[in-house]
């Protein structure tokens, strides 16, 4: 299968900076042989207005429409979309482009966080801790460029949470009104990667086209991958993240599109975390590829 990836140079999501770098550091002198699209953020100063709770709304909204195009046209291109942020409010476009095509799809998204705020919940108003409930059909105003399907909150799987926020409480109730799975890292170290695999697999190809997979960096422990924008300690192994995508790989022929999100080449050091990103990255493609044979 052919391969297209995605540039999404977008950090207006986040208060912190550098995210936005992270798609050309990863694909710089690397993925030369790849069909390689792009889309680049508004040049616009970046809201830090604490009473602000929709921070940079209108711009990320302006990107998102122009990468919801861009995924679109992949995906009718009969090409396999490998979306790489950017921080993780682009894969509001790219998810919601893959159900779009595909019509009825899960979806898993690897984080240590849950990224299920609401606008009402959310006490930073930075958006890329919304996407998540956006692509289950909350916070409306996030997919105004979208009129298809949304994900079934029960298809959705987190994996890797655990995160410990001050609105945790309220972010993990909409979680659960909603339906969507979690499996922490403490479960994932209790019942063993496979097990969660499968697990995950089950809930998210039950009667479903296939499974989105989005991919936050910050779920590795900072100790082996610094190079994110909001770091969150006692993650996985740079082998647990490998043997995650190795596990997968029965079920190659369910994933119809990957994001790689909230790489921050500000915050690597000695490109720890653009290695391993690119790892997990070369493992999907390898995947993918074999499909042709």
């Amino acid at each position: 299968m052919e391969v297209t990836i995605i540039k999404a140079c977008c950090d207006l999501g986040t208060h912190v900076d550098g995210a936005n770098l992270g798609p050309d550091r990863f694909v710089e002198n690397y993925y030369i042989t790849q069909d390689i699209k792009e889309v680049r953020q508004p040049d616009i100063k970046k809201s830090h207005d604490e009473e602000d709770k929709h921070k940079n709304e209108e711009a990320i909204n302006q990107f998102n429409q122009e990468l919801y195009e861009k995924v679109t046209k992949t995906l009718e291109e009969n090409h396999f979309p490998v979306t790489v942020g950017g921080d993780h409010s682009i894969a509001i476009a790219s998810t919601l482009a893959a159900i779009k095509h595909y019509q009825n799809l899960g979806i898993i998204w690897f984080d240590s966080h849950a990224d299920y705020n609401t606008f009402e919940t959310t006490i930073t108003g930075n958006i890329h801790g919304l996407p998540l409930a956006a692509i289950n059909g909350l916070n409306k105003e996030l997919s105004m460029f979208h009129n298809g399907p949304y994900y079934d909150p029960h298809h959705t799987v987190i994996v890797g949470y655990r995160a410990k926020e001050e609105n945790q409480e309220a972010e993990l109730n909409v979680i659960k009104q909603m339906g969507v799975t979690v499996f922490t890292t403490d479960d994932i170290k209790q019942e063993g990667i496979q097990i969660i695999v499968q697990k995950a697999m089950a809930i998210a190809t039950r009667n479903t086209n296939g499974v989105h997979i989005s991919y936050d960096l910050d779920v590795i422990d900072p100790i082996v991958a610094p190079g994110v924008s909001i770091k969150e300690p006692n993650g996985l192994t740079k082998q647990e993240s490998l043997q995650f995508v190795e596990c997968l790989k029965p079920y190659q022929e369910k994933i119809t599109s990957l994001d790689i999100v909230e790489f921050n080449p500000l915050n690597d050091q000695n490109d720890q975390t653009l290695k391993i990103a690119r790892e997990v990255c070369d493992q999907f493609l390898t995947m993918k590829k074999e499909l042709v044979h």
